[in-house]
């Protein structure tokens, strides 16, 4: 078995890093130590120099000559590669090596000047103002009777110095950078050999994380990794059995969901979502993005709705109520909840069961109304049948007048009873032609043929009112359709028309293709018009806007509805406009396609 090294003797190497950063240290320090030393030692020699020349100027000063202190200056000057400078004590320069004294400014306010003038030596680097280059000045008080009579100032330029200094610093930076390198070089190499198994297991952990629990972590030399590696390994072999069980639980849930017809959320007792099924998705139109976790309020916004919620987590039992949400169209959810526990039959949250039951209502609503409008249609005539038969069984007095007015009473309420049951086969024929559309046969026909086929059957009743009938359809037009449906619906149309339309007034009938390509049929009448609150439900079966009146004309209340029918059996619709008091115009539109050329 290998044997398995600490990992304190694999982290011993690292404190090299310590010995490259004393290292730098040491570099910088030298290199400001050598800068240091190389000025100390110019300004000194800049000292011997002054104190060499001190007799000299002394001598010239006794008997003051500024001539000739100048002149000494820039004879000493060229033999010495010096510039010296004589000040006065008001700072007016008496001597230069190197300029015209008269042109000078006044060197008072030097800070060298200012220590010697104190009875001290000074000194300062700085860029000359005279020359336009970096000088180092050194300047010393000349003195009678301790009293400063002069100021000798000797500089010279330090450029070659600076250079000289900037040369050793970079040597000994570019040495200690050399150094650091392989410092660097070898604590990296060392630093990758002990970091490789924390990286390794890095990697591994990765992997877990991402879901691979079949991969294992290699065996590190490092005893203390090595039992890390050993527990993490052990740990991804238990998550994956637990994993899988959870998964299979899950899938077999997400099945039974998704299968489900029903629409299911799962709230917490927060009322915020923990699952929704596809069909829940369906039911309410929801996009699948971050729905989880989100307040059910949230997504679904219907106060109705929320206080079911709010109902159902807090109560105990079962509730179920229905909701119109008006952001779906006006649809009509069931919802019926129950308490979500926990395996410890903890409460949890609750489990509510969506259906969407608009057409169930919407049938029932229509059974309903279909079923209180023909039982109202059909009871009026036969309580007047009854009523009029037992008149005539029950009195034997009556005069012959009597009893044939009275047949014909029960008569007219026959035929109406007989008008309405034919309404209502048409109805159902109609509707079982448009579930079988494939039995539906359409003939190629001419358009105005037909609707002078329709205007025959009506022409007596409006020739009565005298109504006048004008046509506006365009003689070659012809499209493939029911031509017994698209009569019988014209026939009702136009009838309509005579209906409610005063004497002496005219209808307009005109066809022709639409801006789609689709096939219009128009029928304009100046009658009575429809009350815009009306004109949204007239195509209902047996809805009547003046119920008295259209009984009185004899309608069935069917017409409208049939007409309807027939429009949708070609793919088509049925529109009205009508301004009441002023007339109204019908339109059957039938859509693109149906119209060839003749």
């Amino acid at each position: 078995m290998k044997k398995k090294t600490r990992l304190i003797w694999h982290l011993y190497p690292s404190y090299f890093i310590i010995i490259c950063t004393a290292l730098v240290a040491v570099s910088l320090y030298t290199s400001s130590f050598i800068e240091q030393f190389f000025l100390k030692t110019t300004e000194k020699n800049l000292l011997v120099r002054g104190n060499l020349l001190k007799g000299h100027i002394y001598q010239l000063l006794a008997a003051p000559n500024t001539a000739a202190v100048d002149g000494l200056c820039k004879q000493i000057g060229k033999t010495s590669d010096t510039r010296i400078t004589i000040i006065a004590p008001d700072g007016t320069v008496i001597g230069d090596s190197e300029k015209n004294i008269s042109t000078m400014d006044n060197h008072k306010n030097r800070p060298e000047i200012l220590a010697a003038l104190e009875g001290t030596s000074g000194s300062s680097i700085r860029d000359s103002e005279t020359l336009r280059i970096k000088m180092m000045y050194v300047a010393m008080p000349i003195l009678e009777n301790n009293s400063v009579i002069s100021v000798l100032r000797v500089s010279i330029p330090i450029t070659s110095i600076t250079q000289t200094i900037q040369t050793v610093k970079t040597r000994v930076m570019m040495v200690g950078f050399l150094v650091t390198v392989m410092a660097s070089l070898l604590s990296l190499l060392i630093s990758k050999l002990i970091s490789k198994p924390i990286e390794d297991m890095k990697k591994g952990a990765a992997k877990f994380a991402e879901g691979d629990l079949e991969h294992r972590l290699h065996d590190p030399n490092i005893s203390e990794f090595s039992g890390l590696a050993s527990a993490m390994n052990g740990m991804a072999a238990q998550l994956k059995e637990r994993i899988d069980a959870v998964k299979n639980q899950s899938n077999e849930f997400e099945a039974v969901l998704s299968s489900m017809s029903e629409g299911v959320i799962g709230i917490d007792r927060d009322e915020n979502i923990l699952n929704i099924n596809q069909t829940a998705f369906d039911i309410l139109k929801l996009s699948r993005k971050n729905i989880k976790g989100r307040s059910i309020q949230e997504v679904i916004r219907d106060p109705d709705f929320h206080k079911f919620v709010h109902l159902t987590v807090s109560s105990p039992k079962q509730e179920e109520d229905d909701f119109m949400i008006y952001d779906l169209g006006n649809s009509i959810i069931n919802a019926r909840s129950a308490p979500l526990k926990d395996s410890s039959d903890k409460r949890i949250g609750t489990l509510i069961v969506l259906n969407d039951v608009t057409q169930i209502r919407n049938l029932e609503n229509i059974r309903k109304d279909f079923v209180a409008n023909v039982s109202h249609e059909i009871r009026t005539p036969l309580t007047a049948i009854k009523g009029f038969v037992e008149t005539l069984i029950g009195n034997d007095d009556e005069t012959p007048e009597n009893k044939q007015r009275f047949l014909g009473i029960i008569m007219k309420h026959v035929n109406r009873l007989s008008s309405i049951l034919e309404d209502l086969l048409v109805l159902a024929r109609i509707e079982q032609k448009n579930e079988e559309k494939e039995n539906t046969s359409f003939e190629l026909k001419n358009i105005r043929e037909i609707i002078e086929t329709a205007l025959q059957v009506i022409q007596s009743k409006a020739n009565e009112k005298k109504i006048s009938i004008g046509l506006n359809v365009d003689d070659s037009l012809m499209a493939r359709l029911d031509t017994h449906l698209i009569e019988q619906a014209l026939v009702n149309l136009i009838d309509n028309a005579v209906k409610y339309s005063p004497e002496n007034t005219s209808i307009l009938i005109s066809s022709g293709m639409d801006d789609s390509g689709g096939l219009f049929i128009r029928i304009e009448d100046h009658g009575q018009g429809i009350p815009e609150k009306h004109i949204q439900r007239i195509f209902e079966r047996f809805y009547r806007v003046d119920k008295a009146r259209s009984r009185n004309l004899g309608g069935t209340g069917l017409g409208l509805s049939i007409v309807k029918h027939i429009a949708s059996l070609h793919g088509g619709h049925v529109s009205v406009k009508s301004i009441f008091g002023k007339g109204s115009t019908f339109s059957i539109h039938l859509p693109k396609g149906i119209v060839e050329a003749s």
